[in-house]
């Protein structure tokens, strides 16, 4: 976990043991938040009736961390099945789909469709979830879409005090950590060591989440 070669807060490199877990093939989409609405009566995101964030199968967005495991409970109470956020180590694990060491969640160049000189139009949104080559763990838009949020307290020191089993993050803190590139950020934040974080109020329209979910 983390890189020797790029920010301090990914530093050092360690090894870390991890007890087996789930985790969402894609981000959580509107269609899956929109059972979630209807069911529990939950506040809408600011961006919910905004026609380019709309489309069903596009990631939602503008949630904060405080919506997103409102979500996991209601999916936990609905299932009976311990769904929850990732922590910041599982993202890490998933994202690198099974090849140690490896920079991005496609392998350790970056495809060319993620070149953002590539495109002949601006990127004003997400795309629909899925339409990346999955990693080796089979999981679509690890690096791409949205920041997502993992339940973990951020610390920028955290990597040379976590524990080695199963790390939870700091007890306490000011922002929560996120993971994963996204459509506004393409290539800021995509490497799979790259660290991120927010205060769990904030809701941009750049920022989404998806579910895991332990092991019986």
């Amino acid at each position: 976990m983390g890189s020797d070669a790029a920010q301090e807060n990914e530093q050092p490199v360690h090894q870390v043991w991890l007890s087996a877990f789930a985790i969402g093939k894609f981000p959580v989409t509107n269609r899956e938040y929109a059972c979630f609405l209807q069911a529990a009566g939950h506040g809408v995101p600011k961006s919910w009736n905004t026609p380019r964030f709309q489309h069903p199968d596009q990631p939602v967005v503008a949630v904060s961390w405080f919506d997103a495991m409102a979500y996991c409970r209601w999916l936990r109470d609905l299932s009976g099945k311990p769904y929850r956020l990732p922590t910041e180590a599982e993202w890490e694990k998933a994202a690198r789909g099974g090849g140690e060491g490896q920079r991005f969640p496609w392998g350790n160049d970056l495809p060319d469709w993620m070149n953002p000189h590539g495109r002949g139009e601006a990127v004003e949104q997400p795309d629909l979830v899925g339409h990346d080559p999955p990693n080796g763990y089979g999981l679509h838009n690890m690096g791409n879409l949205v920041h997502v949020w993992c339940h973990d307290w951020y610390a920028a020191d955290y990597y040379r005090w976590s524990p080695p089993d199963n790390p939870q993050g700091p007890a306490t803190g000011v922002r929560r950590v996120s993971r994963g590139g996204s459509w506004r950020h393409r290539l800021k934040v995509t490497r799979c060591a790259a660290r991120s974080s927010l205060p769990p109020d904030r809701t941009f329209t750049d920022y989404g989440f998806r579910v895991a979910l332990s092991a019986d």
